[in-house]
């Protein structure tokens, strides 16, 4: 990695996921499955899980194992049609490489809204 990098990665989500992902997280939370539940709290439509959202940004940073530091805001919902998929845009930019440790600044970005803020890692080179 070196300075001003940026990774960048398009994820297709599906209500699938959103299924995979609650079985093995066991967040059933319905507004993760259920449009009529997230309908009647306000949300536009079911939502991705924000942790969701933050393992698709971690895929970007290599292997799991050279993480050392990783943290985002959730800013947005990420919803996801009961039909076809959502796109969800992350991007990762290294900002500065010391000693072996890159640090990144992490985003995502859903229909054109940020969906995360202040997101930061470092990682083991």
């Amino acid at each position: 990695m070196n300075v001003g990098e940026v990774l960048r990665e398009t994820v297709r989500v599906e209500r699938v996921n959103l299924v995979m992902y609650a079985g093995a997280s066991g967040d059933f939370n319905p507004i993760h499955w259920n449009e009529y539940v997230a309908k009647a709290v306000g949300l536009p439509d079911v939502i991705a899980h924000g942790m969701f959202t933050q393992a698709q940004l971690g895929r970007l940073l290599g292997d799991p194992g050279h993480i050392l530091t990783f943290s985002v805001r959730f800013s947005a919902p990420v919803p996801v049609p009961a039909v076809g998929a959502t796109e969800l845009h992350l991007a990762a930019e290294v900002t500065d490489v010391t000693d072996g440790v890159a640090t990144l600044v992490l985003s995502a970005t859903c229909d054109g809204r940020d969906v995360i803020k202040d997101g930061r890692a470092t990682v083991q080179l």
